[in-house]
């Protein structure tokens, strides 16, 4: 079974982990040590996670109660609940699907007298064209948050110097991973030293949890491997044949459910930690040795795989001119039973199931994203990645061609 993702972290990097989870005690050496890698102007902000600092971002600047936070329409559930959570209204910006990026014409319908903050995101590995989108938000003195935590390319690029933030994840589905961490570019020292304080004030990430994460990553990294995963997927079909599946799950949601649990972001008191210092130890040598050749290598795999499947299929994202293909997105008609087929022939499709389409205001209805709702709604990852021969590439893109030639007209 071909994973549709692979872990980007190696043996030796988590034999790193385990040995800072003993030896890294200076929590604030490492912090300066990871923020003046990424930003020699003191510019750069490590946090726990993207999330973690968008909260921090949101409690310092202290907006009135009620004041709208333009999204992204196709976002992770986690940024909208924050924003709810500090009294904000979460509004919709609707995507160009060619793209997904930010249509201007949507973005300034949805700019009203309480928009405060944008919030664009980078998805699926692009990296989007913002002029037009930044130079709206500086027409109606929006504050952008430049959401990067799919768009890691090296530290060639520290987000765009027109976005008051840019906020990088290295999670552990993240390029680059140090499963956990984000750095953020806050353009505004007066914002950033508020971030700061408090920062500094919040509980570090336990020593302990770190240690856990990185154990429990090597078993996944195990677990995730080709053959592996095809055992566990044959045993969970064989399970189901046999009626004991009487719960209706299968290793999908059992392989996601543990990936989620290494690194949960659940509620305000897991996302309100400063980073520990094993993790940011582990963040600074992920970023030391990261090579870009690697995303040149699955760029290239991203359009053979492309090539292959010709125009059989629609895929979101297509028109951007850089592309790292962080995941492979399709649109299909019937997702479900196009991730069956695929599965069932050995690729390990699936869905994004912490994305959502942020939902209009009720007193705005006309701002509903039906672009960014209609492509969650026929949306597919497909495993692409280097490791795969080109034969299996063409042998997955034949059998979608397959599946939507049988698709009615």
């Amino acid at each position: 079974m071909w994973p549709r993702i692979r872990f980007d972290i190696g043996w030796w990097d988590l034999a790193y982990g385990l040995w800072a989870c003993a030896a890294a005690r200076d929590r604030d050496h490492w912090q300066r040590a990871v923020e003046s890698l990424w930003s020699a102007d003191g510019g750069a902000l490590a946090c726990h996670s993207v999330r973690g600092g968008f909260d921090l971002l949101l409690s310092s600047l202290a907006l009135p109660r009620g004041s709208e936070v333009l999204f992204s329409a196709l976002n992770v559930k986690g940024m909208i609940k924050i924003a709810r959570r500090h009294g904000l209204v979460p509004v919709p910006v609707d995507l160009d699907p060619d793209t997904m990026g930010p249509r201007p014409d949507a973005l300034r319908r949805a700019i009203g007298p309480r928009s405060r903050v944008l919030v664009v995101a980078h998805l699926f590995g692009c990296r989007l064209d913002l002029e037009a989108v930044l130079s709206l938000a500086e027409e109606h003195e929006l504050f952008v948050v430049e959401d990067c935590a799919q768009a890691f390319a090296g530290l060639g690029y520290r987000g765009h110097p027109r976005a008051n933030v840019s906020a990088f994840s290295f999670g552990p589905l993240k390029t680059a991973s140090a499963l956990g961490g984000a750095l953020l570019q806050v353009r505004d020292p007066h914002v950033l030293d508020a971030m700061r304080e408090l920062q500094a004030v919040q509980p570090a990430q336990p020593r302990a949890a770190q240690l856990a994460r990185v154990l429990k990553f090597a078993a996944l990294k195990i677990l995730t491997t080709p053959p592996v995963l095809g055992a566990v997927a044959r045993a969970f079909r064989l399970r189901a044949a046999g009626g004991s599946a009487a719960t209706g799950r299968d290793y999908e949601d059992t392989v996601t459910d543990a990936v989620r649990g290494v690194a949960r972001l659940g509620g305000a008191r897991q996302q309100q930690l400063r980073p520990s210092a094993p993790l940011l130890a582990l963040l600074r040598r992920r970023l030391r040795r990261f090579r870009t050749e690697v995303l040149v290598e699955r760029a290239r795999t991203g359009e053979k795989l492309a090539r292959a499947l010709g125009e059989a299929v629609s895929r979101p994202a297509r028109k951007n001119p850089l592309h790292s293909y962080w995941v492979f997105p399709v649109l299909v008609e019937d997702p479900g039973a196009v991730i069956a087929a695929l599965r069932a022939r050995g690729f390990d499709a699936a869905t994004l199931p912490r994305s959502q389409t942020v939902k209009a205001p009720a007193d705005r209805p006309e701002l509903d994203p039906e672009s960014a709702r209609s492509v969650l709604a026929r949306l597919v990852i497909l495993p692409c990645h280097p490791r795969m021969p080109d034969s299996e590439l063409e042998r997955e893109a034949r059998t979608l061609r397959e599946l939507a030639a049988r698709r009615p007209t």
